[in-house]
């Protein structure tokens, strides 16, 4: 099985895109809605979190980890891939790989948690080959709670997505990326804030688009992978309001389960 975790129910959009473009595997997610969000975490926490979720997954079957978190990925992906002997998938380099192919102007901005933009993986990773490339960072700790409470099209969330944008605006930026697989949720009010000209580059388009590229080219791993539509749906805190979301942002009902992780 190909497994995903995520701090929340976001991760679904990197599940969504599994879904469109790799139909016919059998997937296991997991949301750790109880601990969410990760990004205003310590880094000691978000390790120790990651661990736990991609244990949780393992132990379920899951023979690939796809990271559908930033703040993860940010933190933890190099410490899961020397530690769990399976191919571990995270978003940041897709999505660095997508920006840097758009930008036109060498404009990059980023938005993501405080942890993840607080650790600058992106623009180090950007730097690393492209030094004249400038990044604008900007952190929205606000945006992670508002897509996990469904809050898709409200005044306020236009309002505070009107306000992390702006700096971003004002540097001329030509190419935004999503750096939290929360914020496709909110496609629709961060791109007309940003700009229609600006490219968005999707961090969970962008892993999938990898894993794809990942399992064509490795027929080995692939033929292992279970077939079938029986996938997995585990949440570490059911409320009410979290297979309402789910549906939403899945666009079908899934049957969520609540799971205990060590």
């Amino acid at each position: 099985m190909i497994g995903v975790f995520d701090s929340g129910v976001g991760g679904l959009t990197v599940v969504r895109e599994i879904f469109k473009k790799l139909p016919g595997y059998q997937l296991i997610y997991f949301g750790d809605t109880a601990r969410t969000p990760y990004g205003t975490k310590s880094r000691e926490t978000i390790i120790k979190y990651a661990r736990e979720d991609a244990k949780f997954l393992l132990k379920e079957g899951a023979q690939i980890i796809v990271i559908a978190c930033n703040t993860a990925s940010a933190v933890a992906a190099e410490i899961l891939s020397a530690e769990l002997g399976v191919p571990v998938f995270e978003v940041i380099l897709p999505a660095v790989r997508a920006a840097v192919a758009a930008t036109r102007n060498k404009k990059i901005g980023v938005i993501g948690t405080r942890a993840t933009i607080g650790s600058g993986v992106y623009e180090s990773t950007i730097k690393k080959d492209h030094q004249d490339i400038a990044v604008i960072s900007q952190p929205c700790p606000l945006l992670v709670p508002l897509v996990e409470e469904g809050w898709f099209d409200q005044p306020e969330t236009k309002m505070i997505v009107r306000k992390y944008i702006q700096p971003l605006k004002n540097k001329q930026v030509d190419t935004l990326i999503l750096g939290c697989t929360h914020y496709p949720a909110i496609k629709n009010i961060i791109g007309p804030r940003i700009g229609r000209k600006v490219k968005m580059v999707d961090s969970a388009e962008e892993i999938v688009n990898e894993l794809k590229i990942f399992l064509a080219s490795h027929p080995d791993v692939e033929k292992k992978l279970a077939k079938g539509e029986n996938h997995k749906f585990y949440v570490s805190d059911l409320t009410p309001r979290v297979p309402v979301i789910a549906k939403k942002l899945l666009g079908r009902e899934v049957k969520l389960e609540k799971a205990a992780i060590e």
